[in-house]
């Protein structure tokens, strides 16, 4: 793509060009816009520039373009910048306001982190109290999600060990089963139960030894049937509590089943798999596509999601399928993407009644990442060209973006907002 600096007198409605200023030292929404009016025009040459970048390829320019009267002009200039410096302060004030939400739902997510842990540490020498705590953490997040109108998933931001992955992930396959609930419209009572089922569907693995469990080459045939025999394991232990609900055995037991009987460990088919365990299987295969053993190996959300529709459509169920991808909309939080005036973010939550418009923390250099703005996309307005792949960014872009290779989810109640 050419690009060429030219003077601010030489700029003409139609072209595209980018502003060598901060972001903050402009009235403009962006630093790369398309010229769509004189009084545009006006305003950048009160600015205190020398210079424009030029995109002729990006550039329409309209022929003749006819002389305006130049007091006239400069009165329609300074209402336009005006009304442009009131749009992008309530830009800003929302960006605050999202920071301040993503704020309060990393502390959320955070707390429910500590419960998970407490929980996996006395499920062996206090069993009744585990899984009551356990009820009682699932119980406060499904409250959050049946009472929603609306939601927002955020992306969270957290620097786990690795050896406390598996609290990452039993935590993000319980919140996700019981939006997917939810969505396929079970009632309270059954999206409690998939919330709890899904909080020890891996339990079992605490019979596994770790060098398995950790192992990143593949695994052999005896220690590949080992590992198989976590949701045998699971059961047993749970049904040495004496506390876990019995009807939620079968996500246990059954959420490796898939529809075409090649599952396990029972080789279930169709409907003989429990509803609640499709369910589990469904999130559990995402999250798993997410944060393999090898992480280099791991999938963005976005990628997971196609990998599943592509070639899981005969193992897991199309209803549940198609209600996962229509909860994390087309572009899931932890989605590095391209926008139509290039710039470059990550997507970090969205809202289950705009999934097309997410929020995305934009790439500027000349911005400190931790005040990176967070814009909400509009119709009409920015908007998402295409998905990039984490590994094809420059070094400083995906350092600042940050891309997470944990990827964590958590919800905040939107039904409020005004």
């Amino acid at each position: 793509m050419s690009v060429a600096k030219i003077s601010p007198s030489q700029i003409k409605v139609g072209y595209f060009i980018q502003l060598p200023l901060n972001w903050m030292k402009h009235p403009f929404l962006t630093n790369k816009f398309k010229i769509e009016s004189a009084e545009q025009i006006a305003i950048i040459q009160t600015l205190e520039v020398e210079f424009v970048y030029f995109f002729p390829d990006k550039s329409s320019v309209e022929p003749n373009q006819a002389e305006v009267d130049s007091e006239a002009l400069a009165k329609q200039a300074q209402e336009l910048k005006f009304q442009l410096e009131r749009e992008k302060n309530q830009r800003i004030e929302q960006a605050k306001e999202q920071r301040r939400q993503l704020q309060r739902t990393e502390k959320a997510f955070e707390q429910s982190m500590v419960q998970v842990r407490n929980v996996m540490s006395k499920i062996a020498s206090r069993p009744l109290q585990a899984v009551d705590e356990a009820q009682q953490l699932i119980g406060n997040i499904a409250d959050t999600i049946i009472q929603a109108d609306a939601l927002v998933l955020h992306l969270i931001s957290q620097a786990g060990k690795e050896q406390e992955s598996i609290y990452y992930h039993v935590l993000n396959v319980s919140v996700l089963s019981m939006m997917l609930a939810k969505n396929l419209g079970l009632p309270e009572d059954k999206i409690k139960l998939v919330g709890v089922g899904a909080l020890f569907h891996d339990i079992g693995k605490l019979k596994i030894p770790t060098q398995i469990l950790r192992k990143t080459e593949p695994l052999t045939a005896p220690e590949a049937n080992l590992l198989k025999m976590h949701t045998k394991y699971g059961v047993e232990l749970l049904k040495l509590t004496q506390a876990f609900p019995e009807v939620a055995w079968p996500i246990i037991e059954q959420h490796h089943e898939w529809l075409d009987g090649t599952g396990y460990p029972l080789g279930l088919k169709e409907d003989k798999i429990n509803e609640l365990a499709r369910i589990v299987a469904c999130v559990n295969e995402f999250d798993n596509l997410c944060h393999p053993i090898d992480i280099s190996k791991a999938r963005s959300p976005h990628h997971a999601m196609s990998h599943m529709f592509k070639t899981m459509k005969g193992k897991l169920g199309a209803n549940e399928m198609g209600q996962l991808i229509k909860m994390m909309g087309v572009y899931p939080p932890g989605t590095v993407v391209q926008l139509n005036d290039d710039r470059i973010g990550l997507v970090m939550s969205v809202n289950s009644d705009q999934l097309l418009y997410p929020n995305v923390l934009l790439y500027d250099p000349q911005i400190p990442r931790l005040e990176a703005p967070v814009v909400a996309l509009q119709e009409g307005k920015l908007s998402i060209v295409k998905v990039l792949k984490p590994s094809a960014l420059p070094p400083q872009v995906y350092e600042y973006l940050n891309p997470r290779a944990q990827v964590s989810y958590f919800i905040q109640n939107d039904s409020s907002k005004g």
